[in-house]
């Protein structure tokens, strides 16, 4: 069992080829008991965005705040606090912010996808 609160948990901030003003906070995963998957929140700054980038694995994502896009297999999709979004395996796919503000969101992806951002370097 894990309760906890994602303000006590510290931020990695990722660099890399096609990521800007990116954190990433790792709320649940293996270490936490959940063994086959990982649910990490992702903020991006103002102007921020992940890589435009594909892979075999799939994201469940949910939109906890601000404005942001969702290039997702050659369209884009305005996402807010509240939208939700399945990325398929495969599919190429970006997240970047629209807003003034932070955009945060939940990203819950098998273990081996989380391992990939490991390669990032903090």
């Amino acid at each position: 069992m894990k309760v906890g609160h994602i303000q006590d948990i510290p931020g990695e901030i990722l660099t890399g080829e096609g990521i800007r003003g990116a954190v990433k906070k790792i709320l649940l995963g293996p270490p936490q008991g959940w063994s086959d998957h990982v649910m990490r929140v992702f903020e991006l700054a103002p102007g921020g965005h992940t890589p435009r980038h594909a892979h075999d694995w799939f994201h469940v994502n949910y939109i906890l705040a601000g404005r942001g896009v969702l290039f997702l297999e050659g369209k884009d999709y305005e996402v807010t606090a509240g939208s939700y979004a399945f990325v398929p395996p495969g599919a190429e796919h970006q997240f970047r912010n629209a807003g003034d503000g932070p955009f945060v969101f939940i990203c819950i992806v098998p273990e081996k996808g989380d391992r990939a951002y490991k390669n990032m370097t903090p």
